[in-house]
């Protein structure tokens, strides 16, 4: 069986991997020299704390079970499975992890409620101030800026592969067949079209203008070394907000009781982080919905997450070396794991994981490709 897969990010690899698993040729096209959107500008966290229950929740338990075992492959991913720790700083924070906890799939989540004396055993760089923190054990993260590399090192190691850099597809020419601006035309028996956060050219023509996919804009950041280990991910008690795993009448009694600080919710924010291989920290993040996007990045956001970090951390944060934006594409009906959908004859869209996508594209994949019966 021969499969085309358009795009170079994280979904795509891991379809191009599927395929190449299952004995399959393969010819992987991107527009870019390698992938620069969202598959890069993540946290590279593998998360599964805040997934809703349910498929949401199954598709990501599976796709960390994939991580670890292409992980155990690839050393280059950087897989490590890190487990996070969200501190809460008051009661209202706290009845919301208890809730977490009573959940019926807390232990497939490997949620506890540690002390801080317990969560500084797990992490000793959690110096602040805080009076419980939410455990979830299976977490785990890779390294974002490097991933796609490390993963298309080993695709090129079978014959099946071929990627196609700096060609953006055009058209679908027949079935199952898709011309390049080269004019190549690649013949195939299955295309899948995963093409992130670019909605528009030959996505609209094909699917349409009522996709039910948005974009979302997010800033972060990253630090210079912090000088010390980070030994799990770090979320803060804004996440609860965020994530559905987390709804509940404590929530509630939370969103009423103890409102965002301005800035935090004028920009949709919560706290996540990472340390890097190098020993960075990956901070973020906002999210934006209403487009077109402002094009630049503005500082108040910045500036909360750097309070929020010096008082879990109770030191001073290192140098900030890096600032962007990033956008990804999310389902409108944000229950959905992911928008796949049949476009022409042989062809497959799949796109809209949102902030999803690197957690659960193994799973995404896997999917699909059985879906189609590769």
């Amino acid at each position: 069986m021969r499969v085309t897969v358009v795009g170079g990010g994280v979904v795509g690899t891991m379809h191009a991997w599927q395929a190449i698993e299952r004995g399959h040729e393969v010819v992987q096209i991107e527009r870019e020299t390698e992938a620069r959107g969202a598959s890069l500008r993540n946290f590279g966290q593998i998360w599964v704390s805040g997934r809703a229950g349910g498929e949401e929740l199954e598709t990501a338990l599976r796709a960390r079970e994939l991580w670890e075992g292409i992980g155990g492959r690839v050393a280059k991913l950087g897989f490590r499975a890190t487990g996070s720790l969200t501190p809460v700083r008051t009661e209202l924070e706290l009845a919301v992890a208890e809730a977490a906890v009573a959940r019926a799939d807390a232990a497939a989540r490997g949620y506890r409620l540690l002390t801080p004396g317990e969560a500084r055993a797990l992490n000793p760089a959690l110096r602040g101030e805080f009076i419980a923190a939410l455990y979830c054990e299976r977490d785990a993260a890779v390294e974002p800026r490097t991933a796609q590399l490390a993963l298309r090192e080993e695709l090129r190691r079978s014959p099946n592969y071929t990627f196609l850099p700096g060609r953006e597809v055009r058209e679908v020419t027949g079935a199952g067949a898709v011309r390049d601006d080269h004019g190549d035309v690649h013949r195939a028996d299955a295309v899948v079209l995963a093409t992130g956060a670019w909605l528009g050219g030959l996505v609209r023509e094909l699917a349409g203008p009522d996709l039910p996919v948005r974009r979302v804009r997010l800033q972060m950041m990253q630090t210079d070394p912090l000088g010390e280990p980070l030994p799990t991910s770090v979320a803060d008690g804004d996440s609860f907000r965020y994530y559905p795993a987390y709804a509940s009448k404590a929530l509630d009694a939370l969103n009423s009781g103890q409102p965002q600080p301005e800035t935090a919710a004028a920009h949709k924010m919560q706290l996540l982080m990472v340390q890097r291989a190098d020993g960075g920290l990956t901070i973020g993040d906002t999210h934006e919905y209403a487009y077109p996007f402002p094009f630049d990045t503005v500082e108040e956001p910045y500036e909360h997450l750097t309070g929020v970090v010096q008082n879990l951390l109770g030191r001073p944060l290192p140098r900030i070396r890096h600032r962007w934006a990033g956008v990804y594409a999310q389902c409108t009906d944000t229950s959905r794991v992911v928008h796949r959908q049949q476009v022409a004859d042989g062809v497959w869209l799949v796109t809209g994981p949102g902030g999803r996508g690197m957690t659960c594209s193994p799973a995404i994949a896997e999917t699909t490709a059985n879906e189609l019966g590769w």
